[in-house]
This record gives C-alpha cells, sequence and structure tokens, in this order.
C-alpha cells in the first residue's frame, strides 16, 4: 500500500478489524455497521479490513500473532477495531496475552483511555446522581509497571515456594503518561486532573511519580492538579465522582480504578476504551472479555463496542461521528431498547437494527 491513510481529521481511514472470541464475535459486526451509518452523510472513505486472529485460529494453526503483523498494522493502518479474547477451549489464555498485549507493547500504546460518562441514571448504583456528576476520563499508563512480566519462581511447587513479581516504573514512561492527562484536560477545557500512586508503601516507585507529577503539573498552572494515594481515590469516587475530570495512574491502579469507575455508570457494557499511541495506529476495544457464558445466544451487548468506536472515531478526528454514536446509545437507553443485562429484553440484532437506524435518521 503506498497512500497511507491520514490520521487526525484527514479524509480517509483504514481500519483493521479483530472481532475475536466469544461476543466479540457478534458485537464488532454491529459497531462497524454503525461506523458505516454514522459516516454515510459525509461520505468519508472508510476501508474495514477482517482477521480472523482469536482462539479457532490458535487451535486449528497454532498460530498467535502472525508473524509481521505489527509492522503491517503499524504501516497500513489508522486504527484497530478489537473485540475481545478469551476461549475456555484454551485455558492458558496464551493467545489473548499474545495478540492483546503483544500489540499493546509492539505497538508502544502507552495510553489506555478509559471514558466514564452517565448517559442514564437508572444505570448507576449512587443515589441523587445527575447526568452530568459522572463524567470523567481515567488515563492507565499501558506499556510498564506490573504487567510487564519481569520477576519469577523460586522453589516452586514447594511448601517454600516464592513468587516475585516486579514493578518497572521508568522516567520516560511515567512523564509522557501524565503529560498527556494534562494535555488532554487542556484540549477539552477540564479543569482538574488527579495523579494517583501508592507512594506511602510503594516508596521507590511513588518516588518516582511524585517527582515527575511535581516537575509535569508546573508546566500546566492553569489546571487545578493533586494526588491521592490509589485507595483514598477509590473512596472519594464513590462519594463524590463529581470532583473529577481527569485521573492518571499506573497500570495495575488504572486497570482497577478504571473498572470501578464504569460500574458507577452502569457496568463493562457500556464502557469503551481506547489503547493510543497519539498519532500512530492504535488499538480501540470494549473492555466487557469475551462472555463465554452468553456467546451464541444472540443477547450480547454492543454499546460497549458502539461507544468504543466513537472513541475511534474521536481519534480519528471525526468528531460529528463520535457524537453520533454516542447518541445513538443514549436514545436507545432512554427508549429501553436494550440487552438483557442492562434490564431488556432486545436481542443483539434488534439494538442493531434500532442504532442503525437512528443514525440513518439523525446523521
Amino acid at each position: 500500500m503506498t497512500n497511507i491513510p491520514l490520521r487526525n481529521g484527514g479524509p480517509q481511514a483504514r481500519i483493521a478489524v479483530i472481532p475475536g472470541d466469544g461476543i466479540g464475535k457478534e458485537v464488532i459486526p454491529v459497531a462497524v455497521k454503525c461506523i458505516q451509518a454514522a459516516t454515510a452523510k459525509h461520505r468519508r472513505p472508510i476501508e474495514f479490513v477482517d482477521f480472523d486472529w482469536g482462539a479457532d485460529k490458535y487451535l486449528r494453526e497454532n498460530v498467535t500473532l502472525p508473524a509481521g503483523a505489527v509492522e503491517m498494522l503499524r504501516d497500513h493502518f489508522d486504527a484497530i477495531l478489537f473485540g475481545a479474547l478469551g476461549d475456555p477451549r484454551v485455558p492458558s489464555n496464551q493467545h489473548a496475552a499474545d495478540i492483546l498485549l503483544g500489540l499493546r507493547f509492539k505497538l508502544d500504546l502507552f495510553v489506555n483511555a478509559r471514558p466514564t460518562e452517565l448517559l442514564h441514571t437508572r444505570y448507576t448504583p449512587l443515589r441523587d446522581v445527575t447526568l452530568d456528576d459522572i463524567r470523567l476520563m481515567v488515563f492507565r499508563e499501558n506499556t510498564e509497571g506490573l504487567y510487564v512480566g519481569v520477576g519469577g519462581f523460586y522453589k516452586k511447587d514447594t511448601p517454600d515456594e516464592i513468587a516475585v513479581q516486579e514493578d518497572v516504573n521508568s522516567r520516560k514512561g511515567v512523564e509522557r503518561i501524565i503529560r498527556h492527562a494534562f494535555e488532554y484536560a487542556r484540549a477539552h477545557n477540564l479543569k482538574r486532573v488527579c495523579m494517583s500512586d501508592k507512594s506511602n508503601a510503594m516508596t521507590y516507585a511513588g518516588n518516582l511519580w511524585q517527582r515527575v507529577f511535581q516537575s509535569v503539573r508546573a508546566d500546566y498552572p492553569a489546571i487545578d492538579s493533586r494526588h491521592l494515594f490509589i485507595d483514598t481515590l477509590a473512596m472519594e469516587l464513590v462519594r463524590e465522582p463529581r470532583q473529577f475530570d481527569v485521573i492518571v495512574t499506573n497500570n495495575l491502579f488504572g486497570d482497577i480504578i478504571s473498572d470501578l469507575a464504569a460500574q458507577l455508570a452502569g457496568g463493562l457494557g457500556l464502557a469503551p476504551s481506547g489503547n493510543i499511541h497519539p498519532g500512530r495506529t492504535s488499538l480501540f476495544e470494549p473492555v466487557h472479555g469475551s462472555a463465554p457464558n452468553i456467546a451464541g445466544k444472540g443477547i450480547a451487548n454492543p454499546f460497549g463496542a458502539v461507544l468504543t468506536s466513537g472513541l475511534m472515531m474521536e481519534f480519528l478526528g471525526w468528531n460529528d461521528e463520535a457524537h453520533a454514536l454516542k447518541n445513538a446509545v443514549k436514545s436507545a437507553l432512554n427508549d429501553n431498547c436494550t440487552t438483557p443485562d442492562l434490564g431488556g429484553s432486545h436481542t443483539t440484532a434488534q439494538v442493531s437494527d434500532y442504532l442503525v437506524n437512528h443514525l440513518a435518521k439523525h446523521m
């Protein structure tokens, strides 16, 4: 391919589609239909290329991430729309680790962006909350921390066994995720950034995060910035979520706190995410997992995948389409056109039809 599509507002896009396993293969096609409906008005040239990477391919060919896949995605695609990985036929989940973590690390997708927004008050477990009270972004450092796999066993399978897992934090990695959080806040006219760690217990890693945070925040005097220990942040997020605009933290804490935030807005079925390196090919995935217990029953919730597609449209600079996708989901929630996990009685196909029809009418 010689003409690489433009990112960030360019006139065209090439999207790699990896549905993966379980309900990923049911909800990602819905997301693609919704993107096509949302982009039809402006006739944006958008190309989808499907890849069958998942448990079926792994079991059939013993292939997880094919040779040359990273370079192909990096050089010839603007974004990756990713479903979910996980299949009980692969108890080790080796294919999931190789593909998803492999792409995160090898494409250097250092930003895990997890927006949380309450779209309907019936879905929050909190009382006396308005739609404006839960609207925040969690930025999780995505390439370091405890997830890099540094560690090992000593005297494995004996009574004296020891397991060591190392928490890896580089100054470069910490600085770029903290600076990204401030840049996002400034670009979106948000007033508050909260950095969270556990520096009172994890003294070495925490000291690095503290020093870098103090250095970076000085470059953004117009933004109200503060630090909270991660346990305090969890309590405060439940007590008064309206006090947060942007949260930035490490890999492990970001994984946990973003799920907590998502639950306040209705659960993982309404939770989008992006694995991003600004200006480069990035990966977008709903965070609900492959849900093998309901796969194939036609009741999978596609909202997370559609909202994730909106996040991808925003990454591409197609803001009208991003807003349209979110508004379609809001309309479906208002009309209670939902799957059983959200208290509705509709099938995946029925919700898909509603979303596509709404987009066709309102774009």
